[in-house]
C-alpha cells in the first residue's frame, strides 16, 4: 500500500503540471488482459470503432489485449503516469487505488444484471470520480460477467466442498475474505499464470464468469464447475488524466459518447453469450457444470460485509439496495 500511496501522489503532480497539450491526430494505447473473443475484449474494439467514427479520424485507439501492456496492477500504474492511455481493468484491482469502488466486488450485493447496471451507472459513477485527483478518469462500465466456482478435485454443492480447496483469486481482499469465509484457502495471482498453475496443481480452482473460463481454456484443466452466481465482475473503463487533458473538448466529448455507446453494446453482448459459453463448455465433456442451492454460499459469506462495511462505505452498500427491483 505504501507503495500506491506513493505513486498517487506522484500523479497528482504529474495531473497538475500536465495542461491541455491539444493535438489534431491523437493515438491512444488501450490495454486489458482478455482474449479478443472475450466480451469486454469484443466491447474494447467496439470502442475503438466508434471513437474513430465520433472523433472524424482525429482519434485512433490502438487495442492491446491478453496482457500485452501488463496485467491488471501494471495497467493501472501505466495509467496514473500516462504511459498507458487507457485500460479496461476489474474493480477488484481498482480497489487497491480506490478502496470505494471495491463495494461491487462484495458477495451477493446484486439481484441481477438490472440492478447491476442501474448501481453502476449511479453509484459507480459517483464512486469514480475520486479516482480523478489520482490520475485516472473513470468513463463507465463494461461488463466481465457473473463469477461461479470451478476446482479440480470434487463436486461443489455447498460450502462444505469447499474446505481446504486452493483456490486462485485476485489480488482483492474483499475476495480473499470471502473465499475464506466458504471454507477455502485463497492463492492470490495474476490471470496470466492460472491456466498452468491449475494444470500443474498449484492451486485445485478459481472463480471467474463463463467467458474467461471459456475463452482460456480453463475447462480443460478443470473437472468441475460450480453456478454459484456468488459475485458480479464489472469492467471499468478507464483513461489517464494525463491523456485525457491532451484532447480537445471535441475529442473527449467523441471518447465519451463513444464509451457510452460501446458499455451499452458490451453488455447485452455479454449477457447473449453467457448462456452460449456454458453450452460450448458443456459439449467439450470435460467439465461437468452443477446447479448450485445459493442460500448457504450467500449466508457463509454475510460476514465479509461487516468486515468491510467501513472501507466502501455504509452509505453505498444502502444505495445500492434501495436500488433493488425486489
Amino acid at each position: 500500500m505504501k507503495r500506491l500511496t506513493t505513486i498517487l501522489g506522484t500523479a497528482l503532480l504529474a495531473v497538475a503540471l500536465t495542461g491541455p497539450a491539444y493535438a489534431a491526430n491523437v493515438v491512444i494505447k488501450l490495454g486489458h488482459i482478455a482474449e479478443p473473443t472475450h466480451p469486454y475484449g469484443k466491447g474494447a474494439d467496439q470502442f475503438a470503432k466508434l471513437v474513430a467514427e465520433k472523433s472524424g479520424g482525429e482519434v485512433e485507439v490502438k487495442v492491446f489485449p491478453n496482457s500485452q501492456l501488463g496485467g491488471q496492477k501494471d495497467l493501472i500504474e501505466g495509467l496514473v503516469f500516462g504511459s498507458v492511455d487507457m485500460a479496461l481493468v476489474g474493480t477488484a484491482a481498482l480497489g487497491q487505488f480506490q478502496p470505494q469502488i471495491s463495494l461491487f466486488d462484495l458477495p451477493f450485493l446484486f439481484d441481477d444484471r438490472p440492478h447491476a447496471f442501474r448501481a453502476l451507472d449511479t453509484v459507480g459513477m459517483d464512486i469514480g470520480k475520486a479516482l480523478e485527483p489520482r490520475g485516472i478518469k473513470l468513463l463507465g462500465y463494461m461488463e466481465n460477467g457473473i463469477r461461479h466456482m470451478t476446482n479440480n478435485v470434487r463436486p461443489i454443492k455447498s460450502p462444505a466442498d469447499m474446505k481446504d480447496l486452493k483456490i486462485r483469486v485476485q489480488t482483492n481482499k474483499i475476495h480473499i475474505e470471502m473465499i475464506k469465509a466458504l471454507g477455502a484457502s485463497p492463492t492470490p495471482m495474476d490471470l496470466s499464470e492460472l491456466y498452468s498453475a491449475m494444470q500443474q496443481g498449484t492451486v485445485d480452482g478459481q472463480e471467474n464468469p463463463s467467458a474467461h473460463i471459456y475463452t482460456k481454456r480453463f475447462f480443460e484443466v478443470q473437472k468441475y464447475a460450480s453456478l454459484t452466481a456468488h459475485a458480479y465482475a464489472p469492467e471499468p473503463v478507464l483513461i489517464s488524466m494525463i491523456t485525457w487533458k491532451k484532447l480537445t473538448p471535441k475529442q473527449q466529448k467523441a471518447v465519451q459518447d463513444a464509451a457510452n455507446e460501446s458499455i451499452a453494446w458490451q453488455r447485452k453482448v455479454s449477457e447473449d453469450q453467457d448462456n452460449e459459453y456454458w453450452d460450448k463448455i458443456k459439449a467439450t465433456g470435460k467439465m461437468e457444470v452443477i446447479t448450485v442451492d445459493r442460500k448457504p454460499f450467500q449466508a457463509a459469506t454475510k460476514s465479509v460485509y461487516a468486515m468491510f462495511a467501513k472501507t466502501v462505505g455504509e452509505d453505498n452498500i444502502k444505495k445500492v439496495e434501495a436500488l433493488s427491483s425486489k
